[in-house]
């Protein structure tokens, strides 16, 4: 039989990296898309690997690819993001833009282009690695960013109401400061306490693999003992 597949945006590093290795491991097999896809190509020599830029709407042609290479699709999992740190009112359009485009617009046209092979599986499953503040706002300069994580949540929801007829189940998990690059620029709070990568992808490997009767909309973490919402 062949093994499930998984598309993984943003898997050159921090939690779509971690995602993958939790999911080649299990024995999943993988389409990969990122901007740095030499860095795919070393770290998952097995893996279907492209060139994915969110910027360049291009979402269909990897899709279509990964249906030529392996005939079907299991589970997309949406893990590239961006965060531009500035208030609704200092922010400039392009900046917003961007992070809509990476943040909604991206994983829309994703999960979209691969509709039709999640359908046809019966068990298709969607991730979406939003953030806490899909939930909540922390900050004046983390409002900008929240307004594209609460979209990415509600995006989620959306394709979790379209798609459970057809087997299709959308997950939104919503983590606080994970340790990782974009993590350390925006905070002081110390990595060492930061929510792992690891931890997260496997709530990620719950989340795929929990069977149709067992649905997780949303799924929270933290390394801090705020209110999640």
């Amino acid at each position: 039989m062949t093994s499930k597949v998984a598309l993984i945006s943003g898997a050159s590093g921090g939690i779509g990296a971690a995602v993958a290795q939790h999911l080649q491991a299990e024995g999943w097999s993988l389409s990969l898309g990122a901007r740095r896809e030499d860095a795919l190509s070393k770290n998952f020599p097995e893996a279907h690997v492209v060139h994915q830029d969110a910027m360049k709407a291009d979402e269909a042609t990897w899709a279509n690819s990964a249906i030529d290479h392996f005939g079907r699709i299991d589970a997309v999992i949406c893990s590239a993001g961006a965060m531009v740190a500035r208030d609704p009112i200092e922010i400039e359009d392009a900046e917003l833009n961007q992070m809509w485009e990476i943040n909604v617009n991206s994983p829309r046209r994703l999960i979209k282009a691969c509709w039709t092979p999640l359908a046809a599986s019966g068990t298709g499953r969607v991730v979406i690695l939003a953030s806490l503040s899909g939930k909540r706002v922390r900050s004046p300069k983390a409002a900008s960013y929240a307004m594209t994580k609460h979209a990415a949540v509600a995006l989620s929801h959306g394709i979790r109401k379209k798609g459970w007829d057809l087997g299709i189940r959308s997950t939104a998990i919503c983590p606080g400061f994970v340790d990782t690059e974009m993590a350390r620029k925006v905070t002081d709070f110390p990595a060492s306490e930061m929510t792992s990568c690891a931890d997260v992808a496997t709530m990620v490997r719950l989340a795929v693999n929990a069977p149709n009767n067992a649905s997780m909309a949303e799924m929270f973490v933290n390394c801090s003992a705020e209110d999640q919402y």
